[in-house]
């Protein structure tokens, strides 16, 4: 019976290894793939930061696009940098070097931060065309002229706030004990990420579909409109659920094994394929389809963020209901 037990609880241990093993190979596979996708989003980034900075005449909501273009190249060489110090972890026999918590802290830091500040700019820019659209008069006559900037620091200081706050305060080690202070902290970025942002966004996105949908019944929405949508529902999709499951397996309502460590790489491979998708779609969105020539990226992002006032075309309408009104009036 013993020597039973003993070839039994060996068989076992010599598949767990091999599960290991393989595991260790699909993680390092995933990170260079990842690392891959990193790279080919910080191109497009690249390409849109610089003509929106320099090149493109900026308009209110260029200001919000470039500073999420600027956290989204932040996120990817960060996370390209992480994914390098996962795999010199899971290849080399010896990983630990002097220092290596502390520099690890040091990119989770610039890692969050730009992941963070960008889910708010993201929101932001969402709920001010939302505004623009329910509330046209009030939006033109009492917005500030720095609105945009204005915005863009206070989100940014937000954003990494929340980021010093969460990998100085909830360690590896007080993630693992629970300690009072990372469940504080544990809430606060649940609450600000699922509780304040995801409802703002997908109330003001659904908002903004409807009344854009009534305004131009015969006509096709702005592309500006498009992007934005695009943007938050990709967003939402490749973000938001695994925000979630993070919170959840700190409260042990999910197992906390080998799957957590594959959660944790796909929470990042989910949003480095999120930052790689957006300056791509900004291409797409904003070419003309009917064009038989290729159009040049500055084209292309020109007519992507132009602004096409939806307010103009409402008054107009209605003074020309207006003009009508008064000389039917003075014919009769």
């Amino acid at each position: 019976m013993n020597n039973t037990t003993a070839n039994v609880t060996a068989q076992n241990s010599t598949t767990a290894e091999k599960v290991v093993n393989h595991a260790y190979l699909h993680f390092t596979i995933a990170a260079v793939i990842c690392i891959g996708f990193c790279l080919i989003g910080l191109v497009g980034n690249i390409i849109v930061f610089w003509y929106l900075s320099f090149k493109i005449k900026r308009n209110k909501y260029t200001v919000y696009i470039i500073n999420l273009t600027l956290a989204d190249l932040i996120f990817l060489v960060f996370s390209a940098l992480v994914l390098m110090m996962y795999i010199n972890t899971l290849l080399n026999p010896n990983p630990d070097f002097k220092g290596k918590v502390s520099v690890y802290i040091f990119l989770e830091i610039f890692y969050d931060s730009a992941q963070y500040s960008g889910m708010f700019i993201l929101t932001a820019i969402s709920l001010e065309r939302c505004l623009s659209v329910l509330f046209p008069f009030w939006y033109q006559c009492h917005r500030p002229q720095n609105l945009s900037t204005i915005v863009c620091a206070s989100v940014w200081l937000i954003g990494c706030s929340e980021s010093l706050i969460e990998n100085l305060v909830c360690t590896e080690e007080a993630f693992i004990t629970q300690t009072s202070e990372c469940t504080a902290v544990q809430i606060m970025v649940f609450g600000l990420s699922i509780v304040i942002c995801l409802p703002m966004m997908i109330i003001s996105s659904s908002t903004l579909l409807i009344t854009v949908k009534r305004t131009y019944s015969h006509n096709y929405p702005t592309k500006l409109y498009i992007i934005i949508i695009v943007a938050v529902v990709i967003f939402i999709l490749s973000v938001i659920p695994f925000n979630f499951a993070w919170f959840l397996i700190y409260f042990r309502l999910l197992p906390s094994d080998i799957h957590t460590v594959a959660l944790h790489f796909a929470s990042i491979y989910s949003t480095v394929l999120n930052c790689t998708f957006d300056p791509y779609v900004y291409f797409i969105i904003g070419r003309k389809w009917k064009q038989k020539t290729s159009p040049s990226i500055q084209d292309a992002l020109e007519r992507a963020f132009r602004i096409e006032n939806i307010n103009n075309d409402s008054e107009s309408n209605q003074a020309s209901n207006t003009s009508s009104q008064i000389n039917l009036s003075s014919t009769f």
